[in-house]
């Protein structure tokens, strides 16, 4: 993992999420690159052509220099130390401006935070939210207003024991080898039979093969209730991170996307959501 995109407003809301991509970037030895998507309004009358002229330049540098002192503000130590680029980026959409900053950078993780009132605000429009975990050319990490990344000794992946977790499990230990964190992979099944544990034994034999990563654990829980389930989980497990896999047609995201993105994080607790897309491995 060498490019880490960090999008913010650079409101006092914002600030733990940005902390979170400072310190994971610099833990993982990856790029940062914080970013900032604006919209300057469109002039309609020619009279107003003089007051607003260069105004995409200007514009540019108002927000870009608001970027570098929020970043400089809220970061621990040398900021010139750090690998660590800036951009201010014009586009209607925050999301569309996301999408296209992260194409360019061919960008290995998305950023974002849950209580950076101007960005959430969009992501949950219309389940934004879901659509850029969908676009997004890489995994979309999902950083609640409470963390800290210092601490990540307790991953959980909520697994339905099939091909596609594989890689994703395979790009999360990237991230969990530097914390040697544990990586706790746990599937929630509404029925209990035999064929369950086949199948959980045919997934843990399949990963032994494709994943050189020892601090794995793989278990199964039969519950009524997926979500109140894994919710129960990760808190028994102190859970630092939880990450799933977005499916096109199925699986435990699209069963939980039903409910906005807030409550859901603030359900599971303080706990960032990664979430890959199996169309994006």
């Amino acid at each position: 993992m060498k490019r880490i995109l960090h999008a913010t407003d650079y409101s006092e809301n914002a600030v733990p999420a940005l902390k979170y991509a400072f310190n994971l970037s610099e833990k993982l030895n990856a790029s940062l690159f914080v970013v900032h998507v604006f919209d300057y309004p469109t002039i309609f009358s020619k009279e107003l052509k003089e007051p607003y002229e260069n105004l995409e330049e200007k514009s540019y540098k108002t927000h870009h220099d608001m970027l570098v002192d929020f970043c400089t503000k809220h970061y621990e130590g040398d900021i010139d130390e750090v690998d660590l680029s800036f951009d201010a980026i014009e586009d209607k959409s925050i999301v569309n401006g996301i999408m296209k900053k992260a194409n360019n950078l061919n960008a290995d993780l998305i950023i974002t935070g849950t209580k950076s009132e101007k960005v959430l605000k969009e992501l949950l429009l219309g389940n934004t939210a879901k659509k850029l975990i969908e676009k997004a050319p890489c995994p979309v990490l999902t950083v609640p207003k409470v963390q800290n990344v210092k601490n990540l000794d307790t991953i959980v992946y909520a697994s339905d024991f099939e091909k596609y977790d594989i890689s994703a499990i395979y790009n999360l230990v990237s991230i969990a080898k530097p914390f040697n964190a544990t990586i706790k992979i746990v599937h929630i099944s509404l029925k209990e039979d035999d064929e369950e544990i086949r199948k959980m034994e045919w997934f843990t034999e399949l990963l032994n093969e494709k994943i050189e990563y020892d601090n794995i654990d793989v278990e199964i829980i039969f519950s009524d209730n997926i979500f109140d389930a894994l919710s129960s989980y990760l808190e028994d497990k102190n859970a630092d991170m939880v990450a799933m896999l977005e499916r096109n047609s199925k699986g435990i995201m699209n069963m939980l996307f039903h409910i906005d993105l807030v409550k859901k994080m603030e359900t599971l607790g303080n706990v960032p959501l990664m979430s890959f897309n199996e169309n994006r491995l």
